[in-house]
């Protein structure tokens, strides 16, 4: 019986904590006036940048400009950028107490001249109306928005980050947030008027912080500015570690830990509970011979059902993945104890080929 009740109030904290907050799509010109740029922060990305490119080429509202930053690419970034036409800025040497991305953000931010700016990260793919759709649920929420892209993986080890993703997702959208004054903002899409990106000074004013988008988002708070996020279902997509797993694993274990410490106490009780109540169904796969078998094959399945609603709104992860979901899991835990490893005993994270110090902040 304790089991039954465990895995029912798992089942309604995921509920609770998922928000289908998709963003309407806009099949018709935007009303809203002012120049848009999008600003792109690349580093070593000639696999992805062909594809945002190419999307943002074929936007129904096109970007007054696009600038590409290349943050001391050693492959062919810079000149795929080139080759589409937009501007491309090569980034300067990292001053004292800035981190790589927040400092290449900055650079971009600095030859803009448009009136909205948007940040996309490389490896984003845009539908033809995005852009419109993303403007004009801007102007609906206010202040500045931000979307948790859709998630297409090709390779097995990709679909591996299927929990992790969703994590991400109940972090941003559950309804615990809303009202957070550490709410953050994903980073891999924003949206926001130069005016109120100019109020809260930018990246310039988080220029040391590992987290940029989750801190950013906070200043926003701060400063009396509306922050809201999106699912990106329909219209914004990506494909996060096309490189290999090395990369997929620093990429999830950069902030895995330290993302925890800006949810409210609320959403991380919930997200445990939802979690405890997916590992001890799980093991229902090394019990099926005792009598634990019935109930913990009745939480496997609810996990399971759930699981398949979330996928439809979260990305593409395989037919095995979602039902042999504890390779996911595994993952998920493997990612937690790599991430706390690195934060607590190394004392930095590692990415992209830099070591960013989580005390000092600065890369070495």
């Amino acid at each position: 019986m304790g089991l039954l009740v465990l895995f029912g109030f798992g089942f309604l904290a995921g509920l609770w904590l998922f928000r289908k907050n998709t963003i309407k799509a806009n099949h018709t010109p935007s009303q809203v006036k002012g120049k848009l740029t999008v600003i792109i922060p690349a580093r070593n990305e000639e696999m992805n940048l062909p594809y945002l490119l190419s999307s943002l080429q074929a936007q129904t509202r096109k970007p007054f400009e696009i600038i590409v930053v290349d943050d001391f690419s050693d492959d062919r970034t810079k000149e795929i950028a080139a080759g589409f036409g937009v501007t491309v800025i090569e980034n300067t040497e990292l001053p004292p107490c800035w981190t790589g991305k927040n400092w290449a953000v900055w650079n971009g931010y600095r030859h803009a001249s448009g009136d909205l700016i948007a940040f996309l990260d490389a490896d984003v793919r845009l539908e033809p109306h995005a852009l419109e759709s993303l403007i004009n649920a801007r102007e609906t929420a206010g202040g500045v928005i931000s979307v948790v892209p859709y998630h297409y993986t090709e390779k097995p080890y990709e679909r591996l980050a299927l929990i992790t993703n969703i994590l991400g997702v109940f972090a941003f959208t559950a309804p615990s947030e809303r009202n957070n004054p550490k709410k953050g903002l994903y980073g891999s899409c924003i949206l926001t008027t130069r005016e109120d990106y100019d109020k809260v000074n930018g990246h310039e004013g988080v220029r040391s912080e590992l987290l940029d988008d989750l801190n950013l988002g906070a200043k926003y708070v701060e400063a009396a500015i509306p922050v809201t996020n999106f699912i990106g279902h329909g219209l914004v997509s990506f494909r996060m570690y096309p490189q290999g797993i090395q990369s997929e694993i620093q990429g999830f274990g950069k902030g895995a830990v330290l993302s925890t410490s800006a949810l409210r106490l609320t959403t991380v009780i919930l997200i445990a509970v939802w979690i405890i109540g997916l590992i001890v169904s799980e093991s229902a796969l090394f019990l099926l011979h005792t009598s634990w078998a019935l109930p913990l094959s009745i939480g496997y399945i609810l996990y399971t059902l759930q699981m398949i609603y979330f996928v439809k709104y979260v990305g593409v992860f395989g037919r095995i993945i979602p039902v042999l979901h504890i390779f996911s899991t595994l993952f998920f835990l493997a990612i937690m104890v790599y991430s706390a490893y690195q934060v607590l005993f190394l004392g930095h994270v590692s990415w992209k080929g830099r070591n960013v110090k989580v005390g000092g902040r600065t890369d070495l």
